[in-house]
């Protein structure tokens, strides 16, 4: 069965791997306070060229997900977030257990719009009962988005400015940001660090056996370590996290996964461009969106594990195929080669 169902389906990196076994003798404090996670942040900081940074790793995506939200917004407020959004569409009600409604807008290409952004706040305020109302306390974005698709520095920018004005927050969910940083885009690791209040580095989905590092850029609120502690969040051997990101870090491993699985998602981009595939998006990032015939679908799924999107019609479906650290260039060809035999009108 060839995989590319999802970028986290295998384990670790070898590298990841061999720091937590090169690690897993030696004694380290807890919470977060080992010598490993010490250096991770100071990687992070680096790499964002965010000295002040706050860096806090945290087990999965939903989780980090859940925490910051639920904890930067006051009991009134909800996060904006593109109908698309990770948090809307597939954390299954995460953010509003906290008790936080997620206030979905319209989306293009998988993105939030500046326009729309603006429009959206501008509108709440201008209703004589918006004190009413959940307010508008935070913006959401995923990068790369449920559509692979990537915000520009100009959109990125647009957006930050918006949210000063209005003075709510800009939270980026980067569970896939190697990808994004490794495509074809003007967005860097500083912009966002520059741009954003606080962002996600994910690790799961990037080469970590499990891990997500949540930063602030200009330093955290008050008693965030209490909050993950009071949330259920934090890891009494934070070693396991941060090992991960040290590795990840230190010599910009992080950076050349995201390079190798964007390469190979090119190669699986133009083999199905050449093979008559639509692509439901254009996406430069690891994941790749073809419109498939709803008649081919039972025989690829004997050969290829692959993730449903959506439908498209009455006859086709939209799948995805993503690739990762551990994805092969042979994967790709015998992806292909089963696409070459696939039966007549399929």
């Amino acid at each position: 069965m060839l995989f590319f169902e999802n970028d986290y389906g295998h384990g670790a990196h070898p590298a990841v791997l061999r720091r937590l076994c090169e690690t897993n003798l030696v004694p380290q404090p807890g919470y977060g306070e080992d010598a490993y996670s010490r250096h991770a942040r100071a990687l992070l900081r680096e790499a964002c060229r965010a000295p002040e940074a706050d860096v806090f790793f945290l087990a999965g995506g939903t989780q980090v997900n859940a925490v910051a939200i639920g904890g930067l917004l006051r009991p009134w407020e909800g996060v904006v977030s593109a109908a698309t959004g990770h948090i809307n569409a597939h954390e299954a009600g995460a953010v509003e257990f906290t008790g936080h409604k997620v206030l979905a807008l319209p989306q293009r290409h998988g993105k939030l719009e500046p326009k729309t952004l603006r429009a959206a706040l501008a509108d709440f305020y201008d209703d004589p009962n918006h004190e009413h109302m959940v307010f508008p306390g935070m913006v959401y974005l995923s990068h790369p988005t449920e559509y692979g698709t990537l915000y520009t520095r100009a959109e990125l920018t647009e957006l930050a400015d918006i949210c000063k004005s209005c003075r709510v927050p800009l939270y980026m969910d980067g569970a896939r940001l190697a990808y994004a940083l490794a495509a074809d885009t003007d967005v860097t690791l500083p912009d966002i660090a520059r741009l954003c209040d606080v962002f996600t580095v994910g690790g799961t989905k990037c080469g970590a056996l499990c891990g997500e590092a949540l930063v602030f850029p200009k330093g955290a609120p008050e008693r965030f370590l209490t909050l993950i502690k009071q949330r259920g969040a934090l890891l009494a051997k934070g070693r396991l996290v941060g090992a991960q990101f040290e590795a990840l870090f230190e010599d910009g491993l992080y950076f050349e996964i995201g390079k190798t699985a964007v390469a190979l998602a090119m190669e699986l981009r133009k083999g199905l461009l050449e093979r008559g595939f639509a692509l439901f998006e254009d996406s430069p990032t690891n994941q790749q969106f073809p419109v498939v015939p709803n008649a081919l679908l039972p025989e690829l799924s004997k050969r290829v594990a692959y993730s449903f999107w959506e439908k498209r019609g009455a006859d086709a479906s939209v799948i995805r195929l993503a690739t990762s650290w551990a994805t092969a260039p042979e994967d790709v060809e015998a992806l292909f080669k089963v696409l070459d035999n696939r039966p007549s009108g399929g």
